[in-house]
């Protein structure tokens, strides 16, 4: 009988204590946009898989053609390359990468596919998901996957940008 009070009372205590854990769990709220100013734009900080991001490359070298090749590049790294093109000359150093909010997330993994060397241009007013590559002078070739990942290592999470707020992850 003794035993069974005691088992009771370990169920009872132990209960509580998760009742207690789940009430005070502040993950459940991790990435939302509470306490954002109203008509700030939210920003996707989710770092995404390349078969979930679009991009338009565009050759801003001297070479032609160029863009065609790192679009390919990109297609055999599973990205969408949706636009290939020509920009306007002037692109001195590997590249741009220009992007909204939407796209974020897209674009600090773009950054790590150019060791981190490539400039980047936020827009806020820019409404779509998709990032602009602009390649530039200074551009060689995209990294490996190894090179890739240590950049990824060393940029750490992707930040919502000045006048934006992290947008809630869709995945909790």
């Amino acid at each position: 009988m003794r035993a069974l009070v005691v088992v009771g009372l370990l169920a009872v205590v132990a209960l509580v204590f998760v009742v207690v854990a789940m009430v005070r769990d502040t993950q459940s709220k991790a990435g939302t946009a509470k306490g954002c100013p109203k008509g700030w734009p939210l920003a996707d900080v989710a770092l995404h898989e390349p078969k979930d991001v679009k991009i338009n490359v565009y050759n801003a070298t001297d070479e032609p053609g160029r863009a065609g090749g790192v679009a390919d590049d990109f297609r055999n790294r599973k990205f969408q390359v949706k636009k290939v093109g020509n920009a306007s000359k002037g692109v001195e150093g590997v590249a741009v990468l220009r992007y909204g909010p939407k796209g974020v997330g897209g674009a600090h993994l773009l950054r790590a596919y150019f060791l981190n060397n490539a400039e980047t241009q936020f827009d806020i007013n820019r409404k779509d998901d998709t990032v602009d590559v602009v390649l530039g002078n200074g551009f060689q070739q995209l990294a490996t996957t190894t090179e890739v990942n240590q950049s990824l290592g060393d940029l750490g999470s992707p930040e919502a940008p000045r006048g934006t707020c992290p947008a809630p992850d869709e995945k909790n």
